[in-house]
């Protein structure tokens, strides 16, 4: 799972699979073919890529995430903001809000955020 990025199309193929899971793996050639105008060949490559990534398996006909959709999300923001800004959660919101302004709800959730972290 040392590789968890994924180019758009990747990413497109995954909330395909996120969204219908467990999907057999027909199901999702059929799919792809409607969708990405996709060969079976195609279809099972990059499966397997992201079968390699660690992202998901597929046993006996049938695809399953082995990292939800929100997981990997996650994974990478701390991915992101390790490499990004040495692992600095304050010194990524800098940078964010620099540019953006948040909104009184965006504060407000991050408020809340703080707080139940705090609270444990």
């Amino acid at each position: 799972m040392s590789d968890l990025q994924l180019g758009a199309v990747e990413a497109r193929f995954a909330d395909l699979i996120w969204e219908r899971e467990p999907i057999s793996s027909a199901d999702l050639v059929k799919l792809c073919e409607e969708a990405f105008s996709w060969k079976k060949s195609t279809t099972y490559t990059v499966l397997k890529r992201l079968c390699d990534k660690g992202i998901f398996k597929n046993e006996k006909g049938t695809v399953t995430a082995i990292l939800s959709r929100e997981e990997f999300y996650a994974r990478q923001s701390e991915r992101f903001v390790a490499e990004q800004f040495q692992g600095s959660l304050p010194a990524f919101l800098a940078a964010f809000t620099s540019r953006k302004q948040l909104s009184p709800e965006e504060v407000s959730l991050l408020r809340r955020m703080i707080e139940d972290y705090e609270e444990g």
